[in-house]
């Protein structure tokens, strides 16, 4: 990487992996068959990014909002996770590789519960990369659930704090996406991360999720490497 800054890489980056269904119909392909090819890609892509040393990494598998699409494709979906679970454990493992899932695990089916829940486990104490996947996630409702959680707790009004209230979300512990990414040429960021990405550098690009490579990813930690943050300051 000649002309990027080593110094000034992103600590998490966030991805919207979009353009699958896109990526299928201009090979005349089915929907699924997209989602199946970017499925394959987000394994390689994890492989990849490991080598840039950036400690965190999210990835937007299925929203809240998901669910209103065909139930057929939702079904597919939920088929191609599952025969895959056990494969992306395994590699986790003998990637170093963190696990760690952003939303909630209600409307899934059990055995995505329960593998979720073991790639979680079988992956906490691995030193290397953390791959939080945001499945069945909506950035609302994580902020309401936030909101909830701390009237729970006790906690009086005048003692909720920014720091408190981001200790009480999925990423707690984690610092803010630097780099907020979405490929397929949507230019939102979806209800992911609305909170943590209050000051995000923000990079969007046409090439479709299957597509997008080293190449294409390097181009974007350029774009970022030369930005300025001064994060409402001067």
């Amino acid at each position: 990487m000649p002309s990027i800054d080593r110094d000034r890489l992103p600590r998490h980056v966030a991805i919207v992996m979009d353009g699958n269904g896109r990526w299928a119909k201009k090979r005349r392909k089915p929907r699924l068959y997209g989602h199946h090819q970017g499925a394959l890609h987000v394994r390689d892509f994890i492989e990849m990014f490991s080598v840039y040393g950036i400690p965190y990494l999210t990835l937007y598998a299925f929203s809240t909002e998901n669910w209103n699409r065909p139930e057929a494709e939702v079904q597919g979906i939920m088929s191609l996770i599952s025969e895959n679970f056990d494969e992306t454990i395994e590699f986790a493992r003998n990637g170093n590789i963190r696990f760690n899932h952003l939303g909630t695990l209600d409307r899934l089916p059990p055995a995505i519960q329960q593998k979720a829940a073991q790639a979680v486990e079988m992956t906490r104490n691995n030193t290397g990369l953390t791959v939080n996947v945001a499945f069945n996630y909506g950035g609302r409702s994580e902020i309401i659930r936030a909101v909830q959680n701390i009237i729970k707790a006790g906690i009086a009004a005048g003692d909720v704090t920014e720091e408190l209230f981001s200790q009480h979300l999925y990423t707690a512990g984690m610092p803010d996406p630097d780099l907020f990414i979405r490929t397929g040429n949507e230019l939102r960021i979806s209800n992911l991360l609305i909170w943590q990405t209050a000051y995000s550098e923000l990079y969007f690009t046409p090439v479709l999720w299957p597509d997008f490579g080293k190449k294409d990813f390097e181009k974007a930690l350029q774009n970022y490497s030369k930005r300025q943050r001064r994060f409402g300051g001067l």
